[in-house]
This record gives C-alpha cells, sequence and structure tokens, in this order.
C-alpha cells in the first residue's frame, strides 16, 4: 500500500485543513471567521465536512483512509447514527462505509455542556475497485467532525483539476444535510450532482444566523454561482426582529456584491416548516418526544409578538422577497426563490418532517430535484 500525504489539491469543499497532533480537521470557514466565532455550535457545525470530499485519479483497487470521528452523546435522546463515507467512482456511487470509534463527545442539551473523551483512529476500507484508471471521490460525513490522519492505495494517485463550474451555498441544518442519509445525499449535494457544478457547502447547522463574517467569507471565494437559504434559524435563536433583519440582509448581500457584483446570486426563503409558518421562535425541544425516546421541536413563541416584530416563516419570505426585489431592479443578476417551491403544503403531507424541522431523505431528494429544475435549466438562474 501507498501512503499519499493529504494535501489542499485532494480535498474539494474545504476551506481549511487545520493540522493537529493526529492529522488534519477540514474546515468549511477560514481560520480568521472562526475567531471571530463565540457560539459552539456554529462551531461544531463548521468543522462537520458536509461537501467535503477527497478527490483523485488512480488505478487503485484498495483505497484505506485512517480518520478519527467524532461521535455526539446526546443525554436522555435516541442514539446518533454512525456517519457515512460514501465512495463515488466515476460519478456513480460505489460504496459506503461507517466508523464506530473516534473520539465521543457527550452533550447535555438540558445544562448546554458538553465532554469529549478521546479516541483512536480507525480505518476505512474500500476494495475491489478494479484496476481501470478512474475517478475516486471519498465524500466525509456531513454531520460528523472527522479528522484526517492518512490515506493509502495499492497504486499511485493524482489530484484533479477541477474545470467545472464552482457553487457557493449557505443555508441552515438543512443545508447541512439533517436527516440525510449519507452525504452525497443531502439536497445540496444532489442537485450539484445534476448541475454539473462543483459544490461548497457553507450549510450549518443552527447556524445560519446573517453574521458578517459568513458574507465576507463567501465574498472572498471564487465562485460562480451563490445561494443564500436564509430564516429559519433567525427564527429558531429569536435572535432578530424585523427591524434588524431587514438591514442585516442588505448588508449581508452588500457584502457578497463587494467580491461578486455580477455573480448569479440566488435568494431562498425558508422551505415550509407547520410549527414556525405563524409561530415565532425559539425553537425548543420536545421534552414529551425525548422522554419517549425520540427527537422533536416545538415551537415557544408567542404569534400575539409578530406586531412587534417578532419573527415567523411567513413574516421572513415577505421581508425576503421584498428585498429582493427592490434590489433587482439595479442587480439583474440577483434572484428569489421561495422556499415552499422546494417543500411545501403538499409535500407536508406526503413527508412530514420527522422531527417537526428537518426534511428526511426522500424529502432531500426531493427538494433536489426541484432546485436543479429550477436554477439550471435553459431560463434558470444558474444555466450554463
Amino acid at each position: 500500500m501507498i501512503t499519499t500525504p493529504i494535501t489542499p489539491d485532494l480535498v474539494r469543499g474545504v476551506l481549511e485543513l487545520e493540522p493537529t497532533d493526529r492529522g488534519l480537521v477540514p474546515h468549511r470557514l477560514p481560520s480568521w471567521a472562526r475567531d471571530q466565532n463565540e457560539d459552539d455550535q456554529l462551531a461544531g457545525a463548521e468543522s462537520q465536512p458536509s461537501g467535503v470530499r477527497i478527490v483523485f485519479r488512480s488505478s487503485a483497487s484498495v483505497v484505506e483512509l485512517d480518520v478519527v470521528a467524532t461521535k455526539r452523546d446526546y443525554l436522555g435522546a435516541p442514539p446518533r447514527p454512525d456517519g457515512v463515507y460514501d465512495l463515488v467512482v466515476d460519478g456513480v456511487l460505489a460504496g459506503q462505509a461507517s466508523t464506530t470509534a473516534g473520539d465521543v463527545m457527550t452533550v447535555d442539551l438540558m445544562a448546554g455542556t458538553a465532554d469529549v473523551r478521546r479516541g483512536a483512529p480507525t480505518t476505512v476500507r474500500f476494495a475491489e475497485l478494479g484496476s481501470a484508471e478512474k475517478t475516486v471521490e471519498i465524500w466525509l460525513p456531513h454531520d460528523e467532525t472527522t479528522e484526517l490522519v492518512a490515506l493509502r492505495t495499492d497504486a499511485p494517485i493524482a489530484a484533479v483539476a477541477a474545470g467545472r463550474r464552482t457553487w457557493v451555498h449557505h443555508g441552515s441544518s438543512i443545508s447541512h444535510g439533517s436527516n440525510a442519509a449519507s452525504p452525497t445525499g443531502t439536497w445540496p449535494a444532489l442537485a450539484a450532482a445534476q448541475g454539473d457544478v462543483e459544490l461548497i457547502n457553507l450549510g450549518f447547522s443552527g447556524s445560519a444566523l446573517v453574521q458578517p463574517f459568513v458574507a465576507r467569507t463567501i465574498r472572498d471565494l471564487p465562485a460562480d454561482l451563490i445561494s443564500v437559504k436564509l430564516g429559519i434559524n433567525v427564527v429558531n435563536s429569536d435572535s432578530l426582529r424585523l427591524r434588524t433583519f431587514v438591514p442585516a440582509v442588505n448588508g449581508f448581500l452588500d457584502t457578497i456584491r463587494d467580491g461578486h457584483p455580477t455573480t448569479p446570486l440566488l435568494v431562498i426563503s425558508p422551505i415550509l416548516c407547520p410549527i414556525h409558518e405563524d409561530t415565532p421562535g425559539p425553537t425548543g425541544w420536545d421534552l414529551t418526544a425525548l422522554a419517549e425516546g425520540r427527537l422533536a421541536f416545538t415551537a415557544d413563541g408567542d404569534p400575539a409578538d409578530v406586531p412587534a416584530g417578532k419573527l415567523t416563516l411567513t413574516t421572513i419570505r415577505t421581508a425576503l422577497s421584498r428585498i429582493v426585489a427592490q434590489r433587482a431592479a439595479a442587480d439583474p443578476n440577483l434572484h428569489y426563490l421561495d422556499g415552499r417551491t422546494l417543500y411545501g403544503p403538499t409535500d407536508a403531507a406526503a413527508h412530514p418532517l420527522p422531527d417537526d424541522l428537518h426534511p428526511d431523505a426522500a424529502a432531500h431528494a426531493l427538494m433536489a430535484n426541484r432546485f436543479a429544475t429550477h436554477a439550471f435549466t435553459t431560463k434558470g438562474p444558474f444555466a450554463q
């Protein structure tokens, strides 16, 4: 077996590889942005490598990747499934693997504490891949922080130059991939495959809060296409009011436009989420469901506070539509998509949100198909 150093030219969808005492941690925010963040939720989310994949050309029939995964154990909640590694060969899903070992983070949701117990590296192995020259992609678990330790193959490998357009997408846990079955099954990954584009997924679970450092990160990235899906986490966290949300979004878009003045930019409002359509946040844990071993959420706000400026998904969609319409008069490359086009009232009956907040795997596929049809076809904002 040949050991090849894991270098930036082999890793896509990542903004930075942080050296550690064991290997490399892929990050989806640069170090300067992480330094401006004091939120543990975002720190954990950006280190989970949604959309990150190791890509190379080789005739190898065996591929091994040594990793240290961070397993999350939520006290009182059902066990989380192990993260999935997807092997894609010449664009086709050819294998999947998981590991049960690694670091363990025990999280007490009620106390707001987390303790980490260090574990040992383990090996993810794919074999019987044939001896033909091929493009190999190892997609890392979208929902599990993964430290890269070593890459081995039974034949030499070479980096692959990226020749496709780059799509930078920012969003919430839905874009991050919550409840998707595997990393290539998140709706942005599926849509990127249909649109034949290179994905940089800046979907951060619970953390799409219109932060200026995220806008500056997007501003500084090379990007041919940009989309931002805003709103649900602002309601979840009850972090803004209407009078602050509107200027925050305008400032966010202004910053992106500083680096990408004419790049196609698509603003997407929230998909349907019945608990928050007309009830503001914050979002709380459904304690009854937790007692039954299920994970579910509730809307803990009061609809009577909406006239005073508290945000619901309904008010956010109205605001985003108005913002884009006003700006598009001078910015013809700015577009708006109502998130209910991706997942709406009729879908809630066929594919109900299993935890009242996140779509299931089938709904991720549905959203991807609809997004690709809207964005990448001839008259779409991301048309070739």
